[in-house]
């Protein structure tokens, strides 16, 4: 016989005696409904704190914060990793649609983190795009110097039409304050 699953759950309290008064409830709810809760991830932790932290729905809550957790970001850079190939042969401006649909849908999901989130991504995803480029000047190695930087600047990317998360967290914050 199958039983049937909850899935996630999260119960904010104000003192660990309420939680664990939450969790006693939660458990006799469960076991009477014929469902067991998780070992490993039911827990009692106190998110205000450094490094006491959990993960719930592709984000990671801590201090008071969130953010994508590690493994959403490199379920990230694999998918652009996997458009940005440096013997890529595809044009600079199809690259950049396709990488833009996928930073495009993932920021709609983590557009709630903190703000420090999407400064370095941005930087990594431009660091690929010039690797291709350098290739393509039959330069070898990543772009990683000024040399890069300054030869194809950021203006140079964002005239070719790719997006960024930094911006696009600016402009999704105004429209939320009109």
């Amino acid at each position: 016989m199958r039983f049937p699953r909850a899935t996630h759950l999260v119960i904010l309290s104000r003192s660990r005696e309420e939680a664990e008064e939450a969790l006693e409830e939660v458990k006799r709810w469960t076991a009477e409904a014929g469902l067991t809760l998780h070992p490993e991830k039911t827990r009692i932790v106190d998110a205000r704190l450094k490094k006491a932290g959990f993960d719930f729905l592709g984000y990671h809550f801590e201090q008071g914060l969130k953010w994508p957790r590690a493994k959403s970001l490199k379920k990230l850079k694999d998918t652009i990793r996997g458009k940005t190939k440096r013997n890529n042969g595809r044009s600079l401006q199809v690259i950049i649609e396709e990488v833009n649909r996928t930073t495009r849908g993932w920021f709609e999901y983590f557009k709630h983190s903190h703000k420090t989130t999407f400064r370095p991504l941005d930087g990594w995803i431009r660091r690929r795009l010039r690797t291709i480029l350098r290739r393509r000047k039959r330069q070898r190695g990543q772009a990683k110097t000024m040399r890069d930087d300054i030869r194809w600047p950021n203006a140079y990317f964002e005239e070719q039409g790719l997006i960024t998360l930094e911006s696009a967290i600016v402009e999704a914050r105004q429209s939320s304050m009109r």
